[in-house]
């Protein structure tokens, strides 16, 4: 079969030209019979040289067999055969490497106890190699951490694992706290709260309720009558969607739901503060419990 791919290559040389791209795009019926025709010829060729092959090898085999054997292939034969079948390892004894037990009494230790000997069986090769590698990871760990400190360790990177959590929650918070609505806002007794509250109703809302909310063109905050409700559900929805009516603004798109919830929370904070020329009470009269709530709290964090 080797010398049949020579063969195979001058045939193809002698094909090439006969399917070389300058053939005529178009081919009449005759011209492509041709074409297969000749195709079967060096198909049938290929076939009935490596027949020949085939036959010349066996012949080649059949001359061995029947060929007499001389003196000297005799004697080897006779010597291969006296030579010892060594047995084959087992997938444990490769693994541990164990020699198997015909050929024990070669690593037996000379030296013996109450008739107890001992082997001398090496210890296997994928152990020492463990214990090699774990070696070259401990000098690197030490070089790592310890020399060059190229890395954090444990308690640093607990630390910054705490920082980064930490970061994550305040973000978490502060996503959540923009999802607050009219229907979710609640009351709050967070210092933090009614300073940032106070910080946007002097900013946005003092030019019309003042800057204690003591009410100038806007209504009296501080009083128990309310004109759209005094709850703080009704004030982050006055706040949010605003009172076009009586020139109240809508502050949706200029404040985040977060911000008017604290501006809501600081406005039931004022309730009983009693500010000097404080505007007289419009709208209806409400018990206000999360008022004096909010401002009872106001004065326990201050």
């Amino acid at each position: 079969m080797k010398k049949l791919f020579p063969a195979v290559l001058i045939l193809m040389a002698i094909v090439q030209p006969v399917f070389a791209d300058d053939a005529p795009a178009e081919l009449t019926t005759g011209e492509l019979m041709n074409y297969w025709g000749f195709g079967a010829i060096v198909l049938v060729l290929l076939l009935l040289l490596g027949a020949m092959l085939m036959l010349l090898h066996t012949f080649k085999v059949l001359t061995k067999v029947l060929a007499p054997v001389t003196a000297d292939e005799l004697e080897s034969n006779e010597a291969t055969l006296a030579l010892p079948v060594k047995p084959k390892k087992t997938i444990v004894e490769k693994l541990l490497s164990l020699k198997p037990l015909s050929e024990e009494k070669s690593i037996l230790i000379e030296h013996d106890y109450d008739g107890i000997q001992e082997l001398d069986n090496p210890t296997p090769t994928w152990f020492m190699g463990l214990f090699y590698t774990s070696i070259i990871a401990a000098a690197a760990y030490l070089l790592v951490y310890h020399v060059f400190e190229l890395a954090p360790l444990q308690d640093e990177e607990y630390r910054n694992e705490v920082a980064l959590a930490n970061k994550e929650k305040e973000a978490y918070l502060a996503k959540s706290a923009n999802r607050v609505d009219e229907n979710t806002v609640k009351l709050s007794t967070d210092a933090a709260v009614f300073t940032e509250g106070g910080n946007i109703f002097k900013q946005n809302c003092a030019a019309c309720h003042g800057d204690k909310g003591q009410g100038m063109v806007g209504p009296n905050l501080t009083d128990e009558y309310w004109l759209h409700g005094g709850k703080i559900s009704d004030l982050f929805k006055t706040i949010k969607y605003g009172v076009q009516a009586k020139g109240m603004p809508t502050w949706e798109k200029q404040l985040s739901p977060k911000q008017i919830a604290d501006v809501a929370n600081y406005i039931k904070s004022l309730y009983g503060t009693h500010p000097a020329n404080a505007k007289e009470p419009q709208g209806d009269k409400e018990g206000d419990d999360e008022g004096a709530s909010a401002k009872t709290a106001m004065v326990v964090t201050h």
